[in-house]
């Protein structure tokens, strides 16, 4: 997902909760095994080390940063097999090839450096690894329907005879709510919770929780907040920084329930608000009777919040 890093503490903030959830090695590594391996459990969480996200390139005459979503370095007996990048996407990005072959480029770029003696000669040689960026796509209205390679971004704008000469980097786009069953099932970690998600939102427009207890609920529903832009995953992320006496929140299902409480007192906090507003139009005009009658009179009730302009309270939970 694109980031402006030198942007406010709304935009810190929203990155930090986007990656919260990925950053754990139990599931980065989760994410791994699904979906580069088939469901085969070749990475294991202790093999993966935080990676370098932050790198520089000169553009137009200034220095500039650029920064992943998540990476990791995956080792083996204290040798790295590969750095593996994450990047998280809710709308298809035209030009997601040349930002992943920036990210790419700047991490095979480290791998140049050498340390030197004073006399030139070198003293260490960096190790070579493979670099791989999976770009994982929220969108469950449409499929991804933008370049996943430079020839496609470039389309007619390449010259047929400069084409051979020119490198086809493509990038790895993998439809979150597109998966199949089987895939979802695949998932051990708590990204499935995440996935499953957005696989219903896809088939059916809405979402039913589970009753599988959540392990990292908070970053859960930090990440659904971000991709999804529900902001009411996190008022209730944030309620479980606080939960004691045994009401922390497990479940999805309990996350749910929770955020239809909180759209059910709003709803009678509105409700109460209206029915005042309304009381004390009354009273200004001397039209003590309506307000007996109303109190017992559904309809007539309705009928006087049109006269007065008032919308009439709803109490229902808001999708």
């Amino acid at each position: 997902m694109n980031h402006d890093i030198l942007g406010g503490d709304g935009m810190a903030e929203k990155d930090i909760m986007e990656k919260a959830l990925e950053a754990y090695d139990d599931v980065f590594a989760d994410i791994m095994n699904n979906l580069m391996f088939h469901g085969r459990q070749r990475v294991k969480e202790e093999e993966l080390e935080q990676g370098r996200e932050r790198s520089f390139y000169t553009g137009e005459k200034k220095i500039r940063e650029q920064e992943r979503d998540t990476s990791k370095y995956w080792k083996h007996n204290n040798i790295r097999i590969a750095y593996v990048g994450i990047e998280n996407e809710t709308e298809p990005e035209e030009g997601m090839p040349f930002r992943v072959i920036g990210y790419d480029g700047a991490a095979y770029r480290d791998q140049i450096r050498t340390s030197v003696n004073e006399d030139g000669t070198i003293l260490k040689k960096m190790t070579r690894y493979p670099v791989i960026t999976l770009v994982l796509y929220f969108g469950y209205k449409r499929h991804w329907d933008r370049a996943k390679s430079i020839h496609e971004v470039l389309g007619d704008e390449l010259d047929e005879e400069l084409k051979p000469f020119v490198s086809d980097y493509r990038i790895h786009v993998f439809e979150i709510a597109y998966l199949t069953d089987e895939q979802l099932a695949g998932f051990k970690s708590d990204f499935r919770f995440v996935a499953d998600y957005f696989v219903q939102k896809r088939r059916t427009g809405t979402y039913v929780g589970s009753h599988e207890k959540v392990r990292h609920i908070r970053e859960v529903l930090q990440l659904l907040s971000v991709l999804a832009e529900e902001d009411r995953f996190r008022q209730v992320a944030e309620e479980t920084k606080d939960a004691k006496d045994g009401k922390e929140i497990n479940t999805m299902c309990e996350v749910l329930d929770q955020i239809e409480a909180r759209g059910e007192a709003r709803g009678e906090a509105r409700g109460e608000g209206r029915m005042l507003q309304l009381v004390q139009a009354l009273i200004e005009v001397g039209r003590i009777d309506d307000i007996r009658r109303a109190s017992v009179d559904p309809d007539y009730l309705a009928d006087l919040y049109e006269e007065f302009g008032i919308e009439y309270p709803d109490v229902e939970f808001d999708d």
